[in-house]
């Protein structure tokens, strides 16, 4: 809270107090009025108090949806960050025997691996600034190139099958980046 202020009106006068961290007031008087002014950083309340000798309020408190709606996003996503990337992994069967080959642009992967049933392709931390490339997996002496379907999470790209080559590619005639992934010895099967 940045500044509060309440002016008394009662018999005629009016004094101002500064508030800090709340409001008490120990005499209720009935049909007493108070304006009430709260600043803080973001908004500025106007408020009009009125006593009565029946009621009182013990506390009066705001909602923001907007600010809550901004909060659990947050919540969401720090959430999404930490998960792992995939559950019921043997981590004993994991395969990292690919390489990765061609050229070096900012998405070329860091790593790919597989756990028998489905390949992970790690990319660098920034694929989320920039494009994400689709995969195709190529079909015997690297010809047929066939586009897969595959889920991201992070930066890993999620294959729910196995392959020995495939490629990155992204751009257009001309301007096209290629980066090649294989299983080991499946290069040389693909020639």
């Amino acid at each position: 809270m940045n500044r509060c202020r309440a002016g008394e009106a009662l018999e005629g006068v009016r004094e101002r107090h500064d508030c800090r961290a709340g409001l008490q007031s120990a005499n209720v008087i009935a049909h007493l009025r108070v304006e009430l002014l709260i600043s803080t950083d973001r908004r500025t309340y106007h408020l009009e108090l009125r006593a009565t000798a029946a009621t009182y309020m013990a506390s009066v408190s705001w909602r923001y949806p907007a600010d809550q709606l901004v909060a659990l996003r947050a919540g969401v996503a720090a959430a999404a960050a930490t998960a792992p990337v995939a559950s019921g992994i043997d981590v004993d069967h994991l395969n990292f025997g690919y390489r990765i080959d061609g050229g070096r642009p900012s998405w070329r992967p860091t790593q790919v691996f597989d756990d028998g049933r489905q390949v992970f392709i790690e990319f660098p931390p920034g694929i989320a600034e920039g494009e994400m490339p689709p995969l195709f997996v190529l079909g015997p002496k690297g010809k047929d190139a066939e586009l897969v379907n595959y889920r991201v999470r992070g930066r890993h790209m999620i294959i729910d099958r196995l392959f020995q080559v495939a490629e990155l590619r992204l751009g257009g005639k001309g301007t096209e980046q290629r980066v090649r992934i294989a299983r080991e010895g499946a290069l040389q099967e693909a020639k």
